[in-house]
């Protein structure tokens, strides 16, 4: 048995396909999605989507940026502001953004410029993290 997923941004269709299995960061924890999983709407946090795929048994590595989930009936919907599938990122790329985020973050002033730093930083560290175990 197999589960529908679906993974959508405002512009774009980034995942259509049946999987075997996920790994979700939700708000209130990570939490593993098997076909027959119990209804379930939920936030969904900046963090790794961990997708096993029907083909091998291996593993995709999916950067989600928050968001929100629905499970049910062996479906599963998330919504996010944007999505990028691990294998796509450039490391080197993904490594400057972190160094700029942190040097953002160093010179913030302000609640709300920390905040958006911080929010920039988590984002940058994530996609670094999904670009090495792509």
């Amino acid at each position: 048995m197999t589960l529908n997923l679906r993974v959508l941004t405002p512009n774009r269709i980034v995942w259509d396909s049946e999987v075997k299995e996920i790994v979700l960061s939700t708000n209130s924890g990570q939490i593993g999605v098997l076909p027959n999983h119990a209804p379930i709407a939920t936030g969904v946090d900046i963090d790794i989507l961990k997708i096993r795929l029907n083909l091998n048994d291996s593993w995709l590595m999916m950067v989600l940026m928050g968001g929100c989930a629905r499970i049910g009936n062996n479906e599963i919907t998330i919504v996010v502001s944007d999505a990028e599938i691990g294998s796509d990122i450039d490391p080197q790329e993904a490594q400057q953004t972190l160094e700029i985020a942190e040097a953002n973050l160093r010179k913030a002033k302000g609640k709300r410029e920390r905040i958006e730093a911080n929010l920039a930083l988590k984002r940058a560290k994530i996609r670094v993290q999904a670009s090495i175990r792509a």
